[in-house]
């Protein structure tokens, strides 16, 4: 089989998805806006030709040079797994006359007033919402929501951009810092705890399902330099406490119409029990929860998304054995690390729980850590008692210590 791979090299889990559909059999296709030496080798290893373009926001000069690329070659796939490219890769599935996602879904998991319409046309539990492209027309539907809201942008991924508004005050000062976004989503402010639910279906149906959770909320997280924050892949996702959560993942999927590969749904657990809908994409988590799920299950879910994108089959084991966390680290100061502390200690303590280390070393300048929740590198951890790996993640978080100057 041949497919066709948007973006192959970022972000960074793209080449283990890559590599999933070369093992399984297929000629992989990757068409890029870098380079291909610089690709990561991983990438390289697996492709079995590269078209770099100029840019892959120009869709339509995208579909034309894809066309002529393969002209001659029947093409089976087209995968994108990065979230500003599902429309794109729709757009040449339609012009090209490929199975798979059309234009008119793919927009509907991209924007997210499109993507309440549908949940809210039928039935689904999501916060009251309104979308705006003038400053005017924010403070209109922020008035018709009630405070406190969130603003965010329409086609955004993760909380980037993203704010909590609890007065006409803080909404004037999130609109000055989103001069940059044409048009965001105004919605009703959802109190409850934060999660995922993570799907790889066939034709529809669920074969692998994952409940992840944040520690502390996403918005929070964001706000605090100071915080390490943590994602949880849970091992009891058969707890009578998630049954909402799965009618809900259902649900949802039914009304988007899904049929086939990763979904990332966001969603709120409130304090009564009550599940409530946040946002979907058509794609994996970011920021390693794919790794994290593998951890959890000891399985290649990269592998199983290629198995079920070109077979229609999973064969992934899916026994849920722990309890998996990532501890993203952001380091004191600014400049180049030179100094981590507490690592030996930690290990010493809790090293048979720990299964990646991968922290910035010595002498690499930091990262931005509003933009990747990666930040300046993680641990991550797991253990089969939920509490226990709670335990083990908060000493990483308080006791890593990285030094930058």
């Amino acid at each position: 089989m041949n497919v066709i791979f948007i973006a192959p090299g970022y972000p960074d889990e793209m080449p283990f998805f890559v590599r999933g559909l070369s093992l399984h059999g297929a000629n992989v296709y990757g068409v890029g806006d870098v380079p291909e030496q610089q690709l990561p080798d991983m990438t390289r290893k697996h492709l079995s030709g590269y078209l770099k373009v100029p840019s892959l926001t120009e869709e339509m000069d995208v579909v034309g040079a894809v066309t002529k690329w393969m002209r001659g070659k029947t093409v089976d796939r087209v995968t994108c797994q990065w979230e500003p490219g599902v429309v794109l890769a729709a757009r040449i599935r339609e012009a090209m006359g490929i199975p798979g996602m059309e234009i008119e879904q793919a927009l509907r998991f991209r924007d997210k007033d499109l993507m309440k319409q549908v949940i809210h046309a039928a039935g689904i539990r999501a916060a009251r919402h309104g979308r705006a492209s003038t400053i005017r027309q924010v403070r209109e539907v922020c008035e018709r929501v009630g405070f406190p809201a969130i603003v965010k942008p329409i086609a955004g991924a993760g909380s980037m951009d993203t704010f909590k508004v609890e007065n006409v005050r803080e909404l004037e000062m999130a609109l000055n810092r989103l001069g940059h976004v044409p048009e965001v989503n105004v919605e009703e402010f959802i109190v409850g705890e934060e999660h995922t639910y993570d799907t790889i279906c066939v034709n529809g149906e669920i074969k692998y399902r994952n409940i992840g959770y944040y520690r502390p909320n996403p918005l929070i997280a964001r706000s605090n330099e100071w915080i390490s924050p943590q994602t949880l892949c849970l091992r009891q996702t058969e707890d009578p406490m998630y049954a909402s959560a799965h009618a809900l993942g259902r649900a949802v999927l039914d009304a988007m119409g899904f049929q086939t590969g990763f979904t990332h749904m966001e969603w709120f657990l409130t304090a009564n029990g009550e599940a409530v809908f946040s946002e979907i994409a058509a794609r994996p988590p970011g920021a390693r929860t794919v790794d994290l799920m593998n951890f959890v299950s000891d399985t290649d879910l990269f592998v199983g998304c290629a198995e079920a994108d070109l077979h229609g089959t999973f064969s992934q084991p899916t026994e849920r054995k722990y309890t998996a966390v990532n501890i993203f680290k952001r380091a004191h100061g600014n400049g180049h690390i030179y100094r981590i502390e507490g690592l030996t200690g930690l290990l010493q303590r809790y090293g048979d729980s720990v299964v990646v280390i991968d922290l910035l070393p010595i002498g690499a300048p930091r990262r931005d850590w509003v933009l990747t929740l990666i930040s300046d590198g993680y641990v991550t951890i797991r253990h089969s008692d939920y509490a226990t790996a709670c335990e083990i993640a908060d000493a990483f978080g308080t006791d890593l210590r990285l030094y930058a100057s």
